[in-house]
């Protein structure tokens, strides 16, 4: 039990320092860090509609070995005709270690492994009804999900989610008061019904606690 909580204590911190550069991503405090990362991110995606998966991990790796080869060359040449002696021009990032260490796989695997048995024993209590108002909830959630998988596949969902997740953050920070105006109203006209429907219908009243 000690070395649950001990190793528990350690993985909060890399989990915040995680959460703050994904926000810090989300939130553009980097122009050109988040455009990199949304543009390659992008890219992939697209190129994953045009082509399967193995020509573009192949196509990126001709890319990046059509660079570095180039660039190997060129500072041979360079070195030759200058006659100096800089050596490998890749050799800072040779001698660097890029080997996980284990302590680093045990802590995130931990991370995994505790969110993974959160989202089984969500599932367990949705698919059993522990509560019948949230498994009502995720059954109509399914169902608007049916009509949303007609319409898209799963490539065309996820390059919809990445546009999002990287310009709904900043358009709420802009715009945040009538957006919470909105989504107000919004969730007080569902708590209305919700309440209406449990009202009427036998044990969809949610437990006391």
């Amino acid at each position: 039990m000690e070395n649950n909580s001990a190793d528990k204590q350690e993985c909060e911190p890399a989990a915040k320092h995680w959460r703050e550069q994904v926000v810090d991503l989300l939130y553009w405090r980097d122009v050109k860090t988040t455009g990199v990362v949304f543009g390659a991110a992008l890219l992939l995606l697209l190129s994953l509609t045009v082509c399967s998966i193995v020509s573009v991990c192949s196509y990126i790796g001709l890319a990046l070995l059509s660079v570095t080869i180039c660039f190997r060359i060129y500072k041979g040449i360079l070195q030759a005709i200058q006659k100096s002696d800089e050596g490998h021009p890749f050799k800072l990032y040779l001698d660097q270690e890029v080997a996980l260490s284990e302590d680093m796989v045990h802590k995130y695997s931990d991370m995994v492994l505790a969110k993974l048995n959160k989202i089984i024993a969500e599932l367990r209590r949705l698919f059993l009804v522990e509560d019948l108002v949230d498994s009502i909830k995720f059954a109509v959630l399914m169902w608007i999900l049916t009509y949303v998988g007609a319409l898209f596949n799963g490539l065309t969902l996820l390059i919809l989610c990445l546009i999002g997740a990287f310009s709904c953050p900043i358009v709420y920070e802009k715009h945040q008061a009538q957006i919470d105006h909105y989504l107000a109203l919004v969730n007080n006209q569902i708590k209305d019904v919700v309440g209406k429907i449990q009202a009427k219908v036998p044990g969809m009243k949610r437990k006391t606690e």
